[in-house]
């Protein structure tokens, strides 16, 4: 038989070609990639998360304003004041000085009448004490009003503090009829006398940079970065310490925009507090920023081109307020203005696969932070 009869039978019984197993882990690969990037686009709209919270409250600054040596530093670094503490004081001998002569003048310009400036000036006293302190009751109550309306504060402290801005207006309306009571009987001359009346002016301005010498904290809170020594000279407006609000604390997470489609005021939140590992917290979005800055600068009045050296443009991420469920006792104690929170909002709810799927992940984070 030739070897061309052969040949055939010979390759027919060759085994088949073994399949290349690389091409199967390409297929799994991808189809793994697949689905993260479903699950992922799916996370973005039913329980958008970030790693980029941090605690937020209002700071502010301290500052006099009239200037003046310091005489008295009432309050240490870090340490917790009540509303009307005194944080420092300014040597008052100067504004003191002041309202005499400021008195001198009135009794000078009360003399062309027959009447005494020793009830004037009394009666301006208590106006200026009471008017003062109505600025601070209404600066105080108005942000307990607006803690109430988000169910921070309760009705009973809403109600507390209305009472107290009554009381303080019924206090100024006293102190004012009086005052009324010590013109009149400067008579109907002495009454439209512009001297007394310029006087009275320049008493109450002095009355009230007297009082301006003692900084007292505007409500609860910490002080902290206090710059003040004992005989140190302090110009109006510069800040002396740092005072950081006690009852009013929210989170601020940078959410990407396309992660904002669903998400509206008043989601339920998860919060993961790196000050508080294991712990995960209730909260509710409170709102979401209207505009960032994007950094466009303008030049001889014309806005600047940005030229940009990336393939592909960073996402813009907007602030979303978050604000704790229970208010501030549902706060972690060891929390501090700044720190880190990861925070996921349930825009669904909490019961679809997707959100279930994050919140086991944030589960496992809130395990995983303690190392780090």
């Amino acid at each position: 038989m030739s070897d061309t009869d052969t040949a055939p039978s010979e390759r027919s019984d060759a085994p088949p070609p073994a399949r290349n197993p690389a091409r199967a882990v390409a297929l799994v690969v991808v189809a793994l990639l697949i689905l993260l990037a479903v699950v992922y686009a799916l996370s973005d709209r039913l329980a958008p998360s970030s790693s980029r919270g941090i605690v937020s409250a209002h700071v502010v600054q301290i500052a006099p304003r009239v200037s003046g040596e310091v005489t008295r530093v009432a309050v240490e670094d870090d340490a917790f004041v009540e509303a009307g503490d005194v944080l420092f004081t300014l040597d008052p001998r100067p504004f003191d000085l002041a309202v005499q002569q400021a008195e001198a003048n009135l009794a000078q310009a009360t003399q062309g009448v027959e009447a005494s400036s020793a009830s004037l000036i009394a009666a301006q006293a208590a106006v200026t004490q009471a008017r003062t302190a109505l600025d601070t009751t209404r600066a105080e109550a108005e942000r307990t009003f607006r803690l109430e309306e988000r169910g921070i504060a309760s009705t009973a402290q809403g109600d507390s503090a209305r009472g107290a801005v009554a009381d303080t207006e019924a206090r100024l309306q006293s102190a004012q009829a009086n005052l009324d009571s010590a013109r009149s009987q400067l008579g109907p001359e002495g009454a439209k006398n512009p001297a007394i009346a310029a006087a009275q002016v320049a008493l109450e301005r002095a009355q009230y940079d007297l009082a301006s010498t003692t900084l007292r904290a505007p409500h609860d809170g910490v002080v902290t970065n206090v710059t003040l020594s004992e005989g140190q000279f302090i110009g109006a407006g510069n800040p002396g310490l740092t005072f950081i609000d006690a009852n009013a604390a929210w989170v601020t997470v940078d959410l990407r925009e396309n992660q904002l489609q669903n998400v509206d005021a008043g989601d339920p939140a998860r919060l993961l507090f790196d000050a508080a590992p294991g712990e995960i917290f209730d909260g509710r979005v409170q709102s979401i920023a209207w505009g960032i800055n994007p950094g466009r600068t303008a030049q001889g009045g014309l806005v600047v081109n940005q030229p940009s050296n990336r393939w592909f443009e960073p996402a813009r991420r907007i602030p979303v307020r978050i604000e704790m469920e229970g208010g501030l006792d549902a706060w972690p104690r060891r929390t501090r203005v700044g720190g880190k929170v990861h925070t996921v909002i349930l825009t669904e709810g909490p019961s679809n696969p997707v959100a279930m799927l994050v919140r086991g992940l944030q589960r496992l984070r809130s395990l995983t932070s303690f190392l780090h």
